[in-house]
């Protein structure tokens, strides 16, 4: 059986990462932090951006879809509220796989503890804000 997503919601919420992801990264959030830790120099071509831009798209569409997928399954198990279901989700998703691999690589690869922190809580504020506009759509798309 396939869960019951609604690709409206999906859609949305891959916007959303790129537009997360945007602030976030931004130099004067967290842009030159990040960029000193992880040892990363811009080039200033921005057709330099293109390729990791695309392919963030692609793994926050999917990353939606498995968060919808995983919500909608979600809720047929347990009932009750499908926005708590979804963010109780999000967070569980989070935790189990995002956090997780990142502090096992992050650690075998001998990357600074700030910069693992700050991906982790990128992607657990991504992933929520993913979860509150699944959660907020419902599932099936009207």
């Amino acid at each position: 059986m396939i869960p019951e997503i609604n690709i409206w919601a999906v859609l949305l919420a891959t916007l959303s990462s790129m537009v997360v992801g945007s602030v976030w990264y931004t130099p004067k959030v967290f842009g030159n932090y990040w960029m000193k830790v992880a040892n990363v120099t811009p080039s200033g071509e921005a057709k330099d951006a293109v390729k990791p831009i695309l392919i963030t798209l692609v793994v926050s569409f999917v990353s939606a879809l498995v968060l919808a997928g995983s919500a909608a399954i979600s809720q047929h198990f347990y009932g009750g509220n499908f926005l708590a279901n979804t963010l109780i989700t999000a967070v569980i998703l989070w935790a189990g796989f995002t956090a997780a691999r990142f502090i096992t690589h992050d650690a075998f690869e001998g990357r600074p503890a700030g910069l693992t922190v700050l991906n982790c809580a990128h992607e657990l504020v991504t992933l929520v804000v993913m979860g509150l506009i699944i959660g907020l759509f419902g599932i099936s798309a009207a």
